[in-house]
């Protein structure tokens, strides 16, 4: 992206190679470091069982079709829109069985359960199921091993300001704190209507609580949510293929539950990724995404940028984040309610496990629920990932790039084709700005 705009990545933001990627500790006590190294990994691997080692090799070789055709040829960055470009890949999912679940896919290569689960859960930081999400989906591990797994110098948000940079120094302008209202559409040459702008909460002080200003356009790409997209901002509209009765439909992704922790301690043990499951993984994945309840069990991400960096957090300190999979708001919990105990709960889990003293050494602690994704992100039933990455809301079944809805907007981010995850997002950039270019001859 950069360098389509004609400038070094390397002036804007500074990345890190991460060596393991992640550190996954299971319920055993065992634990595997997640590398793109494949000796080391088969090294790692042998320990529990040799023969899953032996198999490493000829498993990346059946996903390396599957990330060329999404990575490689583009189909991730290209807009996903026409039955006949959905007919002409059908016969390479079948083929290549992109079409099975990742778990079914890994569970034919793998033997051991600790094997089974490194190779399978990346769907979750999709927001979606490992038992139901596409093989297609594997392109992410092979993904990994060809381009590594990187750390942004600053946190995640030194790479939101290059991005904002980098659109300034292009002749952009960034508007902060100016909330979208709705979308304005005219009549357009043919059956559907044309967008015409966007109104947008007025930040010049003046005219009082609830002033609106409009900004007027030919073109309007969204990144909000879709179902906030279509429902809210397009409310007023009507809407042949995206009604509300259809969002109320959709499967939207699982949500999260958040902690971020500042500790006045440091603890070696923590990798900067790092993966704690408890002992269930089938069971606890269907009662988050299948029977949406809060189980008293619960497996954890910590992302630990101290690890990397260390002036992150103050000296002999550690900054640290918790991520738990949850429900989304389908489940009906009272986050109000349940986001004390929820936290005391991860912070013991977190203290039993290897992290002791963590309570007392607690100087910052910020909580985040389903709840805020749905009134701080407009995220329908607070989904933390946009649509569920399913079979059936993969491709051409997702919400198109080009709104199927109005002539001249266009949609971007983890709700429309590809999906969730920076590497999918940055690609239904990509993809987007193909839709755009072919409508507007650029």
């Amino acid at each position: 992206m950069f360098r389509a705009a004609g400038r070094r990545l390397d002036d804007y933001v500074s990345l890190v190679a991460l060596d393991p990627f992640y550190r996954v500790w299971f319920h055993d006590g065992t634990h595997l470091d997640y590398t793109s190294d494949l000796d080391r990994m088969k090294a790692a691997m042998a320990r529990f069982d040799p023969s899953d080692a032996e198999r490493l090799e000829s498993f990346f070789a059946k996903l390396r079709p599957i990330y060329e055709a999404v990575i490689t040829e583009g189909l991730g960055a290209r807009p996903f829109d026409s039955l006949g470009r959905m007919a002409a890949f059908a016969p390479r999912v079948v083929r290549l069985s992109a079409w099975e679940p990742v778990a079914r896919y890994v569970g034919r290569h793998f033997r051991d359960w600790r094997h089974r689960f490194m190779y399978s859960f990346h769907p979750l930081f999709l927001g979606g199921s490992p038992f139901r999400a596409p093989s297609i989906f594997l392109m992410i591990p092979y993904l990994e091993k060809e381009g590594g797994v990187w750390y942004a110098r600053g946190g995640m948000h030194s790479l939101v300001e290059g991005f904002a940079a980098l659109f300034r120094d292009i002749g952009g302008r960034v508007r902060v704190d100016t909330p979208a209202r709705r979308i304005e559409v005219a009549e357009g040459g043919g059956r559907r209507a044309r967008v015409a702008g966007v109104w947008v909460a007025s930040t010049n002080g003046r005219g009082g609580d609830g002033a609106e200003a409009f900004l007027p356009a030919d073109i309007v790409v969204s990144n909000a949510d879709v179902g906030h997209t279509y429902g809210t901002l397009l409310g007023s509209v009507r809407r042949r293929r995206w009604t509300d009765r259809r969002l109320r439909k959709v499967a939207q992704s699982m949500s999260c539950f958040l902690l971020y922790l500042g500790v006045r301690r440091k603890y070696p043990r923590l990798s900067h990724h790092t993966i704690i499951l408890g002992r269930r993984y089938r069971g606890l994945v269907r009662d988050i995404f299948d029977r949406k309840v809060l189980a008293s069990d619960f497996s954890m991400y910590l992302h630990v940028p101290s690890r990397t960096e260390p002036s992150m957090a103050p000296p002999g300190c550690e900054s640290i984040y918790v991520l738990v999979p949850v429900p989304n708001a389908a489940s009906g919990i009272d986050w109000e309610r349940e986001a004390g105990p929820m936290t005391d709960r991860v912070i013991a889990a977190l203290e039993a496990w290897r992290l002791e003293g963590l309570r007392a050494a607690i100087e910052v602690r910020h909580v985040f629920t389903p709840d805020d994704f749905a009134t701080q992100y407009n995220a329908a039933l607070g989904n933390a990932f946009g649509i569920e990455p399913r079979l059936t809301q993969t491709a051409w079944f997702r919400p198109h790039n080009r709104s199927e809805e109005v002539d001249g907007l266009y949609l971007v981010g983890a709700g429309t084709h590809p999906g969730a995850g920076v590497p999918g997002v940055v690609l239904s950039a990509a993809a987007t700005m193909h839709a755009v270019a072919e409508d507007f001859a650029l």
